[in-house]
């Protein structure tokens, strides 16, 4: 059973720090991207991070970068999004995904690559 449940989401102040956490069951830890991905309102699911399963490389997207970070626990099956510095604009329903395959992890991709989705956690910006 295929299970990705985030959870870190809440209220943060602009200049403020998150961490978003996301547990992963059931899904083989190897040879796939883990991602974050982000959706406001009214506009298009958005890719904000991924990471390798394999060799931890790292993609973070041009409007985060420099304040987002991504990691993983592998003990733990547990994908973080370290937030800083957070901006109204980051706010948004964030989700992670996981997605079979590597070859696209440091982009491009969009959402259909990845088949495995959480609920989502939101984030309020203000």
């Amino acid at each position: 059973h295929v299970q990705l449940v985030e959870s870190g989401g809440g209220s943060v102040e602009v200049g403020g720090s998150l961490r978003l956490s996301c547990t992963v069951s059931g899904v083989p830890w190897k040879k796939h991207c883990l991602a974050w991905f982000r959706q406001a309102p009214g506009k298009e699911r958005l890719g904000v991070a991924t990471i390798d399963s394999e060799d931890d490389a790292t993609f973070v997207a041009d409007p985060v970068k420099g304040r987002f970070s991504i990691s993983k626990d592998n003990a733990k099956n547990t994908l973080y999004l370290q937030m800083n510095s957070v901006k109204p604009e980051d706010s948004g329903m964030y989700y992670c995904a996981a997605g079979e395959g590597r070859s696209y992890c440091s982009g491009p991709f969009t959402y259909h690559d990845f088949g495995r989705w959480g609920q989502g956690t939101q984030v309020t910006v203000s």
